[in-house]
Order: structure tokens, then C-alpha cells, then sequence
């Protein structure tokens, strides 16, 4: 799932984010080294109260909050608004900070805490009114019982910020104080309401691709692009759902029935981006593009990394003879993480308090997102459906154009409070399909001059607009949905509330106690009558509007499949020959789900059987599936330099396996950043490229040969390191692998240097990325080969949201927590992800882990990224990291027994 809460201050800080950082040192030092008043009324006072006795004016009847030796709450009422109450209490007491930065975050009210270096993140937050459509699901959309339950949350949440000082909230409040008369707001229902968009926006699907394919036109041929996103390999990685159809007579999926359907795709194609120059709209595309970078990423850096793991066994193939469950969801490392571990329990379950569930919750939103009730498991991983098109618009001073007519805009004026400095107020043009996102960047007011459109295109005059449709811009009922799934007992319960789970679009795994295993691919996916969704669409041609979403009837689900498992590890859902509407056709290329399916095959054949501790160990797979392919290639480079040969007999008798400790891993992803760097990276435009990634090239506007006129130039990139490409996920795996058995390709090609010779053959340039990559980690980890290890290039460093981000190094050692040496990889199962264009650091992790042993609860087991705690210093703020990065996990009580066994606090909270 969403699969990264990062937030400000973003990457162009202002001073005030500066001085801030500086007061945060002086407040923490004075108070941690001195033990002065900082130290007891800040930094210690803020933690919460876990024993004794609270009383709350808004609880009916009394409460109990049990704490484990972790600090994980396990929540027991008698009624179902006081169990919400004290959620909402209990996740206050340990993360109200993080809990307000988000909300500020999905408000695009960051300046009112941060200043003015926000308002640019603000006024694009604005322009996509997060929280005006969660005002509106709230108002007119969710149901009584939710909006009950979101009351009491929000009960519980001001209970316990009544008669509190900011500073007694948490330390960082301390900071604002100084520089800042920010104020505490009271939490609403639409608060919480609210970030489920933000979730969405980070699990949004295609629109990266979409811009990044508009902006390879600048350098790269169609043919060239279509070689950089290869069909997904059907034959090679078994998609979700191996069977059923839809029956085109009732319009329903089902395991049964229905012809062959032809290839799934929509029929005609996209104009956008088919002929001509593209330097005008790659210039628009690529400040769009910049824009979204300085978005805070709440779940992590969108694009091929963002995903996760889930998959169910059979009980026919278990060692206890009930289902297993296993779920990681890959998102960015946080401090703290973005999951927060709590059990919900009525003390009686009955028609009137009808939770009994535990599992990971998100701070600021009631219920449980993934976990077990008393009946079923369920995890979650994104489904990456195509629900955002971008749409060039032909705009002037009354409107835009719509099949020769032109329309209105719809306008709005919003006013960004500033901390420290004078309101701001912009101005929000709408079309029909979306907000006028182009209007936040002043690069975006005129699109460009040779924009990639057909010939039916209106003139382009100042240039065209870009606008942006988006399922999640629509209010819906995701938030009903997880009520709904909290107390589902059986398959068609869960199918049930599945069918309300829109925004965002999750493949949703099932397992229940009765033995039963399912799948359901839920989500509000947009039907287009015209283009496929992978470039802009036109938005003077309404026969590219939305003709609606794909019924929920017709979406794909599985229930007790033969093979007796169910992988979803983010790749594609159905084969296209067997399914009528298009998903996406950007989907995850398959290597983490294949390498699950084969492990979970190698396991139980021969009447094998699969052990909980065999699901955890699965979680923990670190094989490089790209090793495979290419290791044996650079072990028959005949390498002549001593030094570069060194480092090659590294790979000698290398499992492929990246162990933290592995010389041979880190020098293998060496070399595989410095082949895609040589092979396509020096090819690609400056807009995709990671910053400070310089080489010299000829003009993309030019033509014929490098002459006086016409030299090359120097060109850096612009993209932000976590986002570059080329990525080195498993998409870049599909590019390369029919590339190895093509001795010679126009991608092997690279021009020569002062110290290398050109190279013209696969050989030639896989000799010269292994000569690359050895004096790489020569100056990062030193000239002695048996000293080098994977870990110490692929470390963790967990950073304190907003005021640990960035600044001197004691604010890294008072707030930020690390760093750790990890194993793991890219595209791995322990998918600690990298991002090849831009380094080595760890830009994503398996977020959580949890192994659900069905029907025997208290079996289960489970492990956060960090703690339950979002308080610096407190004992619970990264207590569960160690044992995380060594693929450990934690028992799970979920039974009352269970949990009275491991309790070491206990608060009673009291009408």
C-alpha cells in the first residue's frame, strides 16, 4: 500500500525553517545535556500518561488502555463511540504532531506552521482541494454510523488537547513557539477525512510515466521510448488472477464463462505526444513534474518503488491446516512511521458493539487499515489502476475550448496564511476534468511552442493549459469502507465493503476461519472512450472524457483459487486476453510476486507445508532477480586491469543473495547503476535525470551532425534523486533482458572520454561499467575489496518529520535516529528500495511486517519500522528498528488472555 509521511520543510527550505532548526538544537541541548527546564517541561513532559486513571468528559462509560512491552495500546469499551473516543485520545497522547503536520499537509495550510518557504507546496495543495472534497464526503456522502464514529475520534483527540499547552504536547512545539504564535486547533472529522487523499495522491498510479514519456520525446524516438516500457511479461510473471472472465450477458467477473475477450485495450490512441518536436510541452511537463517533487510525499517517492507485498496460504498447505497471511507494504522510511499498531475491542461484541479487531492504524483516522477481527485477515497492496489523466487544454482570457466552444472556467480564490510574513492569494481556475495544475508554476502559464499534439489541434496560440482528472478529486466512500471491513465476517461481508474501498484502488487479500482464502481488486477506475491513459490527452476533444468507472461487478477477484495460494506484490492483476477494460498498462513488471510464487511453490511441493516462521522468512528473501541475469555475463568479461579484476572475482560463486555483509552485492549494484548510467542514462533529457548528473550533449533541438554551430553542451539534471531515472526497478529489468542476447544495439553505444574508449557492444560497455563501478566504491568504501559491503553503501537513516530533515549534524543526532546497514534491495522481497540514478541510500522499506496466523490469533506476529511513539526520547520512539532490520518479529496478543499476559501498562480512562 501504500506503499512514504514525510513533510516539511520541503527542498527549497526558507530561513525560517533554518532558524527554526537552529532553536530546536538550543531547546534540546539546554534541556538533554543540562537537564535544565527544557529538559523536564518539554522534552520529558509531553510524554504521555500510560497508568493511573484519566477522567474524560466525553466518554459514557470507562475505558482501559493496555500497553505491551512495545507500547502498543490494546483498547477495551463497552460501546463502539467510546472505543473511537479513546482511540482518538490514546493516538493523540503518542503522535499528535505528526498527526497535525498531516493535517496541515492535506489543508495546504503548511505555512501557517512553517512560513513562507510553503506557500508554493500550499498553492499547488490548494489547486487540488483535499480537504474541500473530504468536506464534502463528510456533508453529503458518508454514511451516519461513520460520521459518528469520526465525531467521536475527534471527541477523544480534543479530550486530550484540552488545557494543554503546545509545549506539553510535544518538544517540536517548543521550537515554533520561539519564532512562531502558532496555535493548536481542534481536531475535526474532516481532518481525518482528509488523509485519505493524501494517501491517495502518493498511490496515484501512471501520472510519472505519463509526464516522463512526454518528456523522453525531447531526446528519444517512439520506438526508443516503447523499448523503455516494455509490455508487461505474462509469460515470465503470473499475474494475480490466473482465471475467470466477465460475462459480457450479465456484466459480471466470475471464475466461469464468457469467450475470450480480445487484448483489453481501449480502443484508438492518444494524439498527444504522436508527431513532431516536443521541446515546448517537455519544458511544461518537466516543471509539472518539479512541482509535484516539492508535494510532500506522505507514503514516499511515487513511481515503481511504491507498493508492497501481501499473499495467503491455503490451509491445505500450512503446517496448522488454517490460512496464512503475510503483508509488508513498502513506503519511505519515517520517524515516525507512518503505521501505528492498536488492538479495538469491545468488551461484549453484540449487535450494538460490534468491534473486536487489531491491526495497523494510520494516526488521525479512526479504525483499523490492515490486520484481524475475531472471523477474517486482510492486507492490503496497491493495485497501481491508471485513475489520473492529464489534459492539455487550449485556454484563454474567458475559458478553455471544448469542441469549438469555448467554456467558462470555474474559478475560486484561496487565501494561504503565512507565519511571520503577509497572507498570500491565489487564484483557482478549474475545467471540466480538473483543476488547472499548470497555473502553480510560472513555467506552466504558457505551454510550449511545439507541443507533441496531432493535427486536429486548435492553434496553439499562448500555449495550452494542463488539467488534471483525478478519482480521488471525487467525494466517495473509502472511508465507510473500512468500518465495514473492521467487522466483516465472511467473504461476501468483506466483498461487501470492498465495493465502497475507491480511492485509493488496493488489491485486497482475504483469509478467514473457516478455512477460506479471496482476492478483490476494488477501486474507482475510470472507462475511457478514446486513448489508453500513458500521454496527455486532449482536452478541446470531449471524445476523450471519462465515460465513466468500471463497474465493481466487474472487477477482478479470486475465492479459494486451486493452486491454493494468492500472491499481489503489485503486478499485473489479469491478463489482458482475459479481461475487457483497461486497468493501466503501467503496472509493477512481476519480479518480488514471481520471486513469492516460486518460494511458496518450492515449499509445498512434494507435500511440503508452509510454517508461520517460513512466511517470515519469505518477508525477508534479499535475492537480486536482475543477478541472475546479468552476473554471468560480467563474470566472462575478460578484464585486464588488476583492480577492476579484483572486484569481478567478487561475483565468483555469488548466490545473489544481498546480505548486509555482501562484498559481492554491493559491487554487483555498482555496476548494475553504472550500466543503466552508460546505456540509457547519459541518453535521456535533463528533466528525468537526478540533479547534479552533468554531461555534455548536443542540443536536443538539433539536427545532422555536431558542427561549429550545433556543439555539444552541458547539460545537468533536474529531478530530484529519489524520483530520477533511470530507476533500476524491475521495469529496467524488461528493458535489459532481451537487450543481453543482442551483442550489439544502439543502447550499448557511448561516446569516448579523456581516460575511456568508446564502446560499441554489449561487451565493451559492461567492461567499462565493472571498471566504473570499481573506482566508485574505491572512494566510497576503499581500495581493499574484502573490507567492501552492501550495507555500507545501502544504509537507513530515519528522520524526524519537518525539523529533522535537514540542518547541522546535532539535530541529526537529537531527533533523527540511525543509520542502520541493511541487506535487501530494488525489486528484492525485502524490498529496501534504491534508486539507481540517484545513489544508494534507502529511499524505501517494507514499512511494517506481519504474519497472521488464522484462527489461532495469538500466534500471529508483527513489527513496526520504528515505535509507537512519535515523542523524540521517548523509550517506544524507535524501540522496534533493531529488530525490524534484522527481520525479526514481535508476538501478536489479540485474545483477552493473550493480551492481560503481556500488558505492562494499564490507564483506565474515566466519564
Amino acid at each position: 500500500m501504500p506503499s512514504n509521511t514525510s513533510a516539511p520543510p520541503a527542498k527549497k527550505k526558507g530561513r525560517r525553517a533554518r532558524l527554526l532548526l537552529v532553536l530546536l538544537v538550543l531547546v534540546l541541548v539546554a534541556g538533554v545535556g543540562a537537564g535544565g527546564y527544557w529538559g523536564v517541561s518539554t522534552v520529558r513532559g509531553s510524554f504521555p500518561q500510560t497508568t493511573g486513571e484519566i477522567r474524560l468528559d466525553s466518554l459514557s462509560g470507562q475505558v482501559e488502555v493496555k500497553r505491551d512491552a512495545q507500547g502498543v495500546p490494546q483498547i477495551y469499551a463497552d460501546n463502539e463511540t467510546d472505543l473511537f473516543r479513546a482511540q482518538g485520545y490514546v493516538q493523540a497522547q503518542d503522535r499528535f504532531y505528526e498527526m497535525d503536520v498531516r493535517r496541515h499537509v492535506t489543508a495546504g495550510r503548511l505555512s501557517e506552521m512553517f512560513g513562507e518557504g510553503q506557500v508554493e507546496t500550499d498553492s499547488f495543495l490548494r489547486t487540488l482541494g483535499w480537504r474541500r472534497v473530504a468536506q464534502e464526503e463528510y456533508d453529503k456522502v458518508l454514511s451516519a454510523e461513520t460520521k459518528k464514529y469520526l465525531q467521536a475520534y475527534a471527541e477523544g483527540v480534543n479530550a486530550y488537547l484540552k488545557d494543554r499547552e503546545p509545549g506539553d504536547v510535544s518538544v517540536e512545539y517548543a521550537a515554533l513557539a520561539l519564532t512562531n504564535d502558532y496555535a493548536i486547533e481542534p481536531w475535526t472529522p474532516v481532518d481525518s477525512v482528509a488523509w485519505l487523499k493524501a494517501m491517495a495522491w502518493d498511490l496515484r498510479g501512471n501520472m510519472q510515466d505519463e509526464i516522463d514519456r512526454s518528456l523522453l520525446t525531447s531526446r528519444l524516438t517512439p520506438a526508443q521510448i516503447k523499448q523503455l516500457y516494455p509490455e508487461y511479461p505474462y509469460a515470465l510473471h503470473q499475474p494475480i488472477v490466473d482465471g475467470g472472465k466477465v460475462d459480457e450477458s450479465t456484466g459480471k467477473f466470475g471464475p466461469e464463462g464468457g469467450d475470450d475477450l480480445g487484448t483489453g485495450e481501449t480502443p484508438g490512441t492518444n494524439p498527444a505526444g504522436t508527431d513532431g518536436s516536443s521541446q515546448g510541452m517537455a519544458s511544461q511537463l518537466a516543471a509539472l513534474s518539479e512541482v509535484l517533487d516539492g508535494v510532500p510525499a506522505l507514503l514516499g517517492p511515487n513511481g515503481n518503488g511504491i507498493g508492497s507485498n501481501s499473499w495467503v496460504v491455503s490451509g491445505d498447505y500450512t503446517t496448522s491446516g488454517k490460512p496464512l497471511l503475510a503483508n509488508d507494504p513498502h513506503l519511505a522510511p519515517q520517524l515516525p512511521s507512518l503505521w501505528y499498531q492498536m488492538g479495538l475491542h469491545c468488551r461484549s461484541v453484540s449487535a450494538t458493539c460490534r468491534y473486536d479487531v487489531s491491526g495497523y492504524t494510520f494516526s488521525g483516522m479512526p479504525g483499523v487499515i490492515i490486520g484481524h477481527n475475531d472471523k477474517i485477515a486482510w492486507g492490503l497492496t496497491n493495485l497501481g489502476a491508471d485513475v489520473t489523466d492529464l489534459y492539455l487544454e487550449k485556454i484563454g482570457p474567458d475559458g478553455y475550448l471544448v469542441d469549438g466552444k469555448v467554456k467558462p472556467f470555474t474559478v475560486r480564490e484561496e487565501t494561504i496564511k503565512v507565519a511571520g510574513g503577509a497572507d498570500r492569494k491565489i487564484t483557482v481556475r478549474s475545467t471540466e476534468h480538473g483543476p488547472l495544475v499548470s497555473d502553480r508554476s510560472s513555467e506552466l502559464e504558457a505551454v510550449g511552442q511545439k507541443a507533441p499534439v496531432g493535427n486536429a489541434a486548435p492553434d496553439r496560440g499562448t500555449g495550452y493549459g494542463v488539467s488534471l482528472q483525478w478519482t480521488a478529486l471525487q467525494p466517495g466512500k473509502s472511508m465507510d469502507a473500512i468500518f465495514a471491513i473492521d467487522r466483516a465476517k465472511d467473504f461476501d461481508s468483506f466483498r461487501a465493503a470492498a465495493r465502497n474501498f475507491e480511492v485509493p484502488s488496493q488489491n485486497l487479500i482475504y483469509a478467514d476461519t473457516e478455512g477460506n482464502i479471496g482476492y478483490q481488486s476494488p477501486g474507482k477506475i475510470p472507462q475511457r472512450a478514446t486513448g489508453d491513459g500513458t500521454l496527455p490527452a486532449p482536452g478541446w476533444d470531449s471524445k476523450y472524457k471519462w465515460k465513466g468507472y468500471i463497474p465493481f461487478e466487474r472487477l477482478p477477484y479470486e475465492y479459494n483459487p486451486e493452486r491454493g495460494y494468492i500472491v499481489t506484490a503489485n503486478q499485473a492483476v489479469i491478463d489482458p486476453k482475459n479481461y475487457p477494460d483497461l486497468l493501466t498498462k503501467d503496472w509493477g513488471y512481476g519480479s518480488r510476486s514471481q520471486r513469492i510464487n516460486d518460494l511458496i511453490e518450492s515449499k509445498t511441493k512434494d507435500g511440503g507445508k508452509i510454517s508461520p516462521d517460513d512466511m517470515r522468512t519469505m518477508q525477508t528473501d534479499n535475492r537480486s532477480e536482475i543477478a541472475t541475469l546479468l552476473n554471468p555475463l560480467l563474470l566472462k568479461i575478460d578484464i585486464a586491469d588488476p583492480h577492476v579484476r579484483e572486484a569481478q572475482k567478487l561475483l565468483e560463486g555469488w548466490d545473489y543473495t544481498q546480505e548486509p555483509d555482501s562484498a559481492a552485492a554491493a559491487y554487483f549494484n555498482a555496476v548494475w547503476r553504472n550500466v543503466l548510467k552508460l546505456s540509457f542514462g547519459n541518453k535521456l533529457p535533463k528533466e528525468v535525470r537526478a540533479e547534479g548528473d552533468c554531461i555534455n550533449v548536443r542540443p536536443a533541438d538539433a539536427t545532422g551532425p555536431v558542427d561549429e554551430q550545433n556543439k555539444l553542451v552541458r547539460e545537468c539534471g533536474q529531478r530530484d534523486p529519489d524520483s530520477a531515472q533511470p530507476d533500476g526497478g524491475d521495469r529496467w529489468y524488461e528493458v535489459v533482458r532481451p537487450l543481453l542476447k543482442q551483442e550489439k544495439s544502439e543502447w550499448w553505444t557511448t561516446p569516448g572520454s579523456r581516460t575511456d574508449q568508446a564502446t560499441e557492444t554489449r561487451d565493451q560497455l559492461l567492461a567499462r561499467a565493472m571498471k566504473d563501478a570499481r573506482w566508485e566504491l574505491t572512494a566510497k568504501l576503499g581500495k581493499d575489496v574484502s573490507t567492501w559491503s552492501w550495507g555500507r553503501l545501502h544504509q537507513l537513516t530515519l528522520k524526524n518529520q519537518t525539523l529533522g530533515t535537514a540542518g547541522p549534524g546535532v539535530v541529526q543526532q537529537l531527533l533523527n535516529r540511525g543509520p542502520w546497514n541493511l541487506g535487501g534491495g530494488e525489486a528484492a522481497v525485502d524490498a529496501t528500495g534504491w534508486n539507481a540514478a540517484g545513489g544508494y541510500e534507502v529511499i524505501w522499506v517494507p514499512s511494517m511486517r506481519m504474519v497472521v496466523n488464522v484462527g489461532d490469533w495469538d500466534k500471529s506476529r508483527w513489527i513496526n519500522l520504528t515505535g509507537a511513539s512519535g515523542h523524540a526520547f521517548h523509550t517506544h520512539y524507535t524501540d522496534q528498528t533493531d529488530a525490524w532490520a534484522k527481520g525479526e518479529l514481535y508476538d501478536w496478543a489479540y485474545g483477552k488472555a493473550a493480551v492481560d499476559a503481556a500488558t505492562k501498562d494499564t490507564l483506565v480512562l474515566k466519564p
